[in-house]
């Protein structure tokens, strides 16, 4: 049975893969729940109804989606988490899941984490997970705080629903200025949206972010 939390990134990959919107995607794919201990929902991929709970994305020739495939699917087995310093610094750790379906442990190569991270193309996803990490464990959070029902739809917008705040910033529909040209060099990508949009909600939680 597989449980597949699905970051801001991932979520704008499977937009790629998918050609759907992310409010498609939501409707579609995607599952949000709200832990009562935790501040933010968590979103999790949806599984197939077959007593099994299989990806929706696997079909008889194998992953649909590979070359978008999430972070989790990519560093399996190897595990990363990260913990936000005094300093804002990201601190990582790892740890390597042994199971004995997975046939990679037969194989002759052995690589440390980053070769393995590299090699998986999983070092962009590390990037922008690391920087939603920051909101996840603000100083602000450890210390109790508890958004208000508006500041979890924000959340919900700007991280998981980038084509609809897109739309809100061009239509001067959200506290901040316009989109607008990113250096001089045309609209922002989807990328440069999702940091801008970090960036952004981190301000709109914690006054200064």
């Amino acid at each position: 049975m597989l449980e597949l939390a699905l970051t801001p990134y991932d979520v704008l990959r499977l937009r790629m893969a998918t050609g759907l919107t992310s409010g498609q995607l939501l409707d579609r794919y995607i599952i949000m729940e709200q832990d009562p201990c935790e501040p933010f929902p968590r979103f999790y991929l949806t599984m197939v109804d077959d007593g099994r709970a299989s990806c929706v994305f696997v079909a008889d020739q194998g992953c649909t989606v590979y070359p978008h495939r999430p972070a989790a699917c990519r560093t399996y087995p190897l595990g990363r988490a990260v913990r936000r310093l005094e300093n804002s610094a990201m601190e990582e750790y790892f740890v390597l899941m042994r199971e004995d379906h997975c046939q990679g442990f037969h194989e002759p190569i052995t690589q440390n984490a980053l070769q393995y991270s590299t090699d998986q193309e999983v070092l962009t996803y590390n990037g922008f997970n690391d920087a939603v990490a920051g909101i996840l464990q603000h100083d602000s959070i450890r210390k109790g705080f508890i958004p208000s029902a508006k500041q979890i739809d924000l959340f919900i917008l700007a991280l998981y629903n980038i084509d609809r705040f897109r739309d809100m910033l061009q239509n001067n529909q959200l506290d901040s200025p316009a989109l607008g040209p990113t250096d001089n060099n045309g609209p922002m990508n989807d990328e440069e949206l999702l940091l801008f949009a970090i960036d952004w909600l981190g301000r709109q939680l914690f006054a200064p972010f």
